[in-house]
């Protein structure tokens, strides 16, 4: 089954740490002076290099409690000194971060930290406020969202193509993208009424704080993103017409070293260019329904959809060293399996490129990898546990966490559960329902709260 799967159990041990306090020889100097000096050490009796060394080898678990030690403990751990140390070290480590929403239309995020198994709730995000609130807060210098929530699904967002121009007004915020890049977590654009949001707001992981960084050059909704070569990509998506929603060809890249947007060519469509009729071009809108870094490449599966109809017409791959599209080759584009209406899933583990195809019994599915000589999708788990909540946004996620593919999705009883396949009694190299247990990395009853998406962070 190759490294994605488990061979065996194991079990993680907590590492126990003591503090220890001393106290310097020379009564004549107080020991607040190691604080509040000019220059501060961080560990009193240790050279600054030797506790930054301490410091990255302990587990991230940690580093919320002890940024409250003291200021110099606190100005080590946000520094992106040791951010560094650690990846020099080999000591980074991948969380799972979820993000979920709840009654009231409320966004929340989760970290799953899966060797300790425990959960950390993120800060709230900052939030889209109306005029006239935008107005009674200018003071504080820059314009908030103060409730976010994300209660519609592309499946039913796109209706608004249909829909009075009056009726999007009366929509509320939803179709924000998320994605990762050098170490931070991004939550990009969305819609809120009539406005197609180009904003970005990063996730600083050491500093537990959410920060607005530079637009995007268009604004977006349900909008597809991906890390690729140091640079995070976004394309498609849909912003607000004349008449109605407009489904967009555009795309757009973000250097995290420069904090700039660049401005990529225009999705072709070309499979949409060979519709018989003027007729079918104005009804079949093209849209971009997922996207994965593959093989160095951008690898995005599109959909031309007429409300409540969506048909799959292949996909397009972004060279980024020739900057121009191609077409995707027929197997993989056709065969790419939707997770809902609008949406496809793909995930790349090791260099090779996985979905999770739901099944019609709506309570398992099947992990399917792709094969590039072939061009064919291949089943290599047939029996997947999901359950299947129609009206989720996202049922069931998938994420790759130490190289191995992880599903992420909901019991009956509301518990989130991460889960991870283990092969058991495999001397033939056979893999079937038989012989494979899924097993649950980390749990935790989030109440009705609902899957939305997912990203994974080494830091």
């Amino acid at each position: 089954m190759g490294s994605i799967l488990s061979a065996a159990n194991t079990t993680a041990k907590s590492m126990d740490h003591h503090e220890t306090s001393g106290t310097y020889p020379n009564k004549r100097v107080k020991v607040s002076t190691y604080e509040y000096g000019s220059n501060p050490r961080i560990i009193p009796t240790l050279p600054d290099e030797i506790s930054l060394q301490i410091l990255a080898r302990l587990p991230r678990i940690h580093y919320l409690n002890l940024k409250m030690v003291s200021q110099a403990w606190k100005a080590a751990i946000i520094g992106s000194e040791l951010s560094q140390l650690r990846k020099e070290l080999g000591v980074s480590e991948e969380w799972l971060y979820v993000l979920t929403k709840v009654e009231a239309n409320k966004l929340h995020w989760y970290a799953l930290d899966p060797v300790f198994q425990k959960w950390q709730r993120l800060p709230p995000m900052p939030s889209f406020v109306n005029e006239e609130e935008s107005n009674r807060t200018a003071s504080s210098g820059f314009r908030m969202w103060n409730v976010v929530g994300s209660s519609i699904k592309i499946a039913d967002f796109v209706r608004g193509l249909f829909w009075r121009r009056n009726s999007l007004d009366q929509m509320p915020f939803c179709g924000c993208s998320v994605g990762v890049a050098d170490g931070y977590l991004y939550v990009i654009g969305g819609f809120s009424k009539a406005v197609a949001l180009n904003c970005v707001w990063r996730y600083d992981p050491f500093l537990n704080l959410w920060q607005e960084v530079s637009p995007m050059i268009t604004g977006r909704a349900f909008c597809k993103a991906t890390f690729l070569n140091g640079k995070l990509y976004v394309v498609g998506g849909v912003s607000r017409g004349r008449n109605g929603l407009l489904p967009l060809r555009s795309a757009e890249a973000f250097d995290p070293k420069t904090g700039l947007w660049s401005e990529l060519p225009e999705m072709p469509f070309a499979k949409a260019q060979v519709l018989p009729t003027a007729f079918l071009v104005d009804v079949l809108k093209p849209i971009a329904t997922g996207m994965a870094p593959y093989n160095g490449k951008l690898y995005v599966p599109q959909s031309l959809y007429s409300w409540p109809f969506f048909f799959d017409i292949g996909g397009e791959i972004y060279d980024p060293d020739l900057n121009a599209w191609s077409t995707m080759p027929d197997g993989l584009g056709d065969g790419w399996p939707a997770r809902q209406a609008g949406t496809k899933l793909g995930i790349v583990i090791d260099d090779k490129l996985y979905t999770l195809e739901p099944s019609g019994s709506l309570d398992s599915g099947q992990i399917k990898r792709y094969n590039s000589e072939e061009d064919t999708w291949v089943t290599i788990l047939p029996q997947v546990p999901v359950n299947d909540f129609t009206d989720a946004e996202a049922p069931y996620l998938l994420a790759g966490l130490h190289g191995r593919l992880h599903v992420i999705t909901k019991a009956a009883n509301n518990t989130l559960q991460v889960m991870q396949a283990v092969v058991q009694n495999n001397s033939d190299n056979a893999v079937s329902g038989e012989n494979v247990v899924w097993t649950t990395v980390a749990s935790r009853n989030f109440g009705t709260a609902e899957l939305v998406s997912c990203q994974v962070l080494d830091v």
